[in-house]
């Protein structure tokens, strides 16, 4: 049976949520292979994220989002694709409705756009497109299972520096992976692990 690859997929943005975009494809296109790994996409929105991993091999994924339309949209996905995957689909902001799950493998590409205020919660990450990052990397580390790693997109314009020095007071490790120049800003993929 021919495996299925990512390109293949049609990914639906769900109401009030975002659309894969060059950095969605940049994240997804360089996950690990996960298999048998516990995995949670953070803010899953149209579900490319999950589908990836569901393609690597994950034995579990879970899909968080704080947009319900957003989890609705991930559910058909996988029912379409992926109808064998175990799969939790959980209604949350960032960690608060996981309580103590760890996870061998956590992706995120989070809301970074620099602005004054979070308006529309799917793109807007307040100022200097941090408020979510910095939320994120907070809490992330309880979260992070032994040898497990961290998948997170950022852009130039969030600074590289801010989040080296967070991963540094966390003692954790944080190598960009994979980098994408677009006309103002440059994308980077992080792996992020325990040092």
């Amino acid at each position: 049976m021919k495996r299925m690859n990512l390109h293949d997929l049609t990914f639906n943005a769900p109401k009030n949520g975002y659309a894969p975009a060059e950095d969605s494809w940049l994240l997804a296109e360089h996950l690990p292979n996960v298999t048998g790994k516990k995995c949670v996409d953070m803010g899953c929105g149209s579900g490319i994220q999950s589908a990836a991993l569901a393609i690597n091999g994950a034995a579990e994924i879970w899909s968080v989002d704080q947009n319900p339309h957003a989890l609705e949209t991930t559910k058909k996905l996988f029912e379409k694709y992926f109808p064998s995957a175990r799969i939790h689909l959980v209604e949350s902001h960032l960690f608060e409705a996981l309580a103590r799950e760890t996870f061998d493998i956590i992706v995120f590409n989070p809301p970074y756009v620099p602005s004054e205020k979070i308006q529309w919660k799917e793109v807007d990450g307040g100022k200097k497109g941090r408020e979510i990052i910095d939320a994120f990397l907070n809490q992330m580390p309880h979260h992070l299972a032994k040898n497990g790693a961290c998948y997170l997109l950022q852009t130039s314009l969030n600074g590289k520096r801010t989040t080296e020095k967070i991963l540094e007071e966390k003692n954790l490790k944080g190598t960009i992976i994979a980098t994408q120049k677009l006309a103002f800003e440059e994308l980077w993929v992080w792996k992020i692990t325990e040092k």
